[in-house]
């Protein structure tokens, strides 16, 4: 299960959800810290069945809200209403979906009974979420709201928090008082120091921005992210000192970078155009050859080969210049052709064919977490690298992709509705058919029955015990033995008198003494379990009548018939078709829109390729109108510097 993506989406949810209103009044004087927050316990059945699916299915989100919609509709989770609506909250997070996440926890945050460090965490969460998603205004209220203090790595992050949100608005002497006042952990200092050293530079106080950039530029560390955050402050610097038009001051932090991080290729440009403004061109062209020996589709790299070819017009040697600019418009031509077949590729509609080609599309993974990692390898994938680092882009696919989960699950419940509607023509039928034998039996009144023949039954037994009948609760053996007895009796007294007659009438009087003596002996017992079947009878019988009573009523008022449950399913399904139709219509606008951006990005390479080479065919054209026959000879008129160096970074949250 991905776990850290959920926590990041339910963090504010699970933080408040562990302090439910109902622990709020038990707990109020325990609640210390996070730590401590009680733990809630399930009332409500129903609240227990959708934490149950969110759990045991990582991508359930959609389920899980259809599920808290429908219980909460049916007022079934009486005792978990605000920990309903937070969960919801977290869902709708989740989901990508952070305007309607914003608005239900601004509302459930807004109770006094939260605990404050509660209250001042989700707070914070919501101001990244905010900034993340590009509103800073609403990143800013957030962190407005935050009263007292967080644990320390927590407020540093918020403090960082803060100054990048004042610097994406342009108010660096506000970004500048906040972090000149503030001191915290090493770690985030080194961003603090950046960031500071950025906004000095920014407001011109390039003297003052310095000794913050340096220091971060001359860290001693091992962490990766320090690593290339020491580079990116010395780019900055380096190019700060560029466009200060003071070189010698840019080659020391351009120098300091690695030649094989991220921003090195930059590095390398920007060190080649400061020896170049101190008129070292030799110097030059060691770091812009290096450069000739990476990918043409970093701008670095394409700016270097103008940047080559001007160091040898400069140094004169102007047959190697002329060979370079060849080279060059030979290598822009070429790459100029590729991003044209890739550009009418995307334009064809394969743009997204291509980027998710080795995406599970079944996972259902939606929401904000996904995110677009790697490209498959393809011609045209080369080309939208670029695109991976667009947060326009990113968002987009995202969408898009949650499009397509939508487009999937409503394309399911279409389907279900053919099974609904099943179910309802198998109901009536079923209820056709048995609903005249229900009436038949109701119309039957037979409890009234029953009762009567268990009123005669007690009656008997009452009077077999008053009489002492014991052959009356004998076995059928013993009356059946008995009866017979009795038979040979009768018979016996009908013999002619006589010895014979004597001896048979005492034999059987012999028998039936000791067929009443066995009688006799078990009348008691007998008479106890006819009693004791009695009451078991009078419990069944009350128990009829109670379920007798329920089917009278249920059959009184339980709808005789479907149409009611038909129509909402009609309803319901002409509603999918709407929607459906709406989504594929959405789908297509926002294919389209993935399509503008990435082509936009490919073009605006194109152009940048055409740019360079028509410098590049202005200064061949100049190298061969003052004749081949001089190359190694100096020029005449000097090369012109072209136009495109690279600006220096911006500070971005860590």
């Amino acid at each position: 299960m991905r776990r850290g993506c959920r926590s990041f989406g339910l963090t504010i949810a699970l933080l408040i959800a562990t302090a439910s209103p109902a622990a709020w009044s038990r707990h109020k004087h325990e609640v210390q810290d996070l730590t401590r927050l009680p733990a809630i316990t399930v009332q409500d059945l129903h609240y227990g069945d959708v934490l149950f699916h969110y759990w045991a299915d990582e991508d359930a989100g959609l389920h899980t809200l259809i599920l808290l919609d429908a219980y909460s509709q049916w007022q079934r989770m009486p005792h978990h209403e605000a920990d309903a609506q937070l969960l919801a909250a977290g869902l709708y997070l989740q989901l990508g979906m952070h305007n309607e996440a914003g608005k239900r926890f601004e509302a459930l945050l807004g109770d006094p009974r939260l605990p404050p460090l509660v209250r001042n965490r989700a707070w914070f969460y919501l101001a990244k979420i905010w900034y993340e998603r590009g509103y800073y205004d609403r990143s800013e209220q957030a962190l407005g709201r935050i009263q007292g203090t967080l644990d320390p790595s927590t407020d540093a992050e918020r403090i960082h928090l803060l100054a990048n949100l004042l610097m994406r608005q342009q108010r660096f002497d506000e970004a500048i008082t906040l972090l000149q006042s503030w001191n915290g952990p090493p770690d985030w200092m080194a961003y603090s120091r950046f960031n500071l050293g950025v906004a000095l530079v920014r407001v011109g106080r390039l003297s003052d921005g310095d000794p913050m950039l340096t220091a971060v530029g001359t860290l001693d560390t091992a962490s990766a992210e320090l690593l290339n955050l020491r580079d990116k402050a010395n780019l900055a610097l380096g190019y700060a000192y560029l466009q200060a038009d003071q070189p010698a001051q840019a080659l020391p932090p351009l120098g300091r970078v690695r030649l094989d991080g991220p921003y090195s290729s930059r590095a390398l440009l920007g060190d080649g155009w400061a020896r170049a403004d101190l008129h070292d061109f030799k110097g030059a062209l060691a770091p812009w050859l290096e450069l000739q020996k990476r990918s043409l589709l970093d701008a670095a790299v394409q700016e270097s080969y103008l940047a080559v070819p001007y160091a040898y017009a400069k140094l004169g040697a102007t047959t190697q210049a002329a060979d370079a600019y060849e080279q060059a418009l030979k290598s822009f031509a070429d790459e100029g052709d590729s991003l044209e077949q890739t550009i009418a590729h995307i334009r064809e509609g394969h743009l997204l064919d291509d980027l998710l080609t080795d995406d599970d599309r079944n996972a259902n993974t939606v929401g904000w977490y996904w995110q677009l990692k790697s490209l498959p390898d393809s011609p045209q994938s080369r080309y939208l690298y670029a695109l991976l680092a667009d947060n326009d882009f990113q968002e987009g696919l995202k969408n898009w992709r949650d499009l397509r989960y939508l487009q999937h699950d409503l394309t399911h419940w279409d389907e279900s509705m053919d099974t609904f509607e099943a179910m309802i023509d198998t109901r009536e039928r079923r209820y056709v058919k048995q609903m005249p034998e229900v009436d038949a039996m109701l119309a039957s009144d037979a409890p009234t029955k029953l009762r009567a023949q268990r009123d005669a039954a007690s009656t008997r037994l009452n009077a077999i015990e008053s009489a002492d009948d014991v052959v009356a609760l004998g076995t059928a053996e013993q009356r059946e033995q008995w009866s017979q007895v009795e038979q040979l009796v009768s018979q016996a007294e009908a013999m002619p008198p006589g010895i014979e007659r004597v001896e048979t009438l005492d034999k059987l009087r012999l028998m039936k003494g000791a067929l009443y003596w066995q009688l006799d002996a078990d009348f008691k017992q007998r008479s106890y379990e006819q009693q004791r079947a009695l009451k078991q009878v009078d419990a069944q019988l009350e128990e009829l009548q109670n379920r007798w009573v329920r089917v009278q009523r249920a059959r009184s008022t339980v709808a005789n018939d479907t149409g009611e449950f038909a129509t909402r399913i009609a309803a319901l399904a002409e509603r999918i078709k709407v929607i459906r139709a709406r989504l594929k219509d959405t789908l297509q606008q926002q294919s389209e829109y993935l399509a503008t951006l990435a082509t936009g990005e490919l073009q605006s390479q194109h152009d940048r390729l055409e740019t360079y080479a028509l410098q590049a065919r202005v200064q061949l054209a100049d190298i061969y109108d003052r004749g081949s026959d001089e190359s190694d000879k100096p020029a005449n008129k000097p090369a012109e510097k072209p136009s495109g160096s690279q600006p220096a970074p911006t500070p971005d949250a860590k």
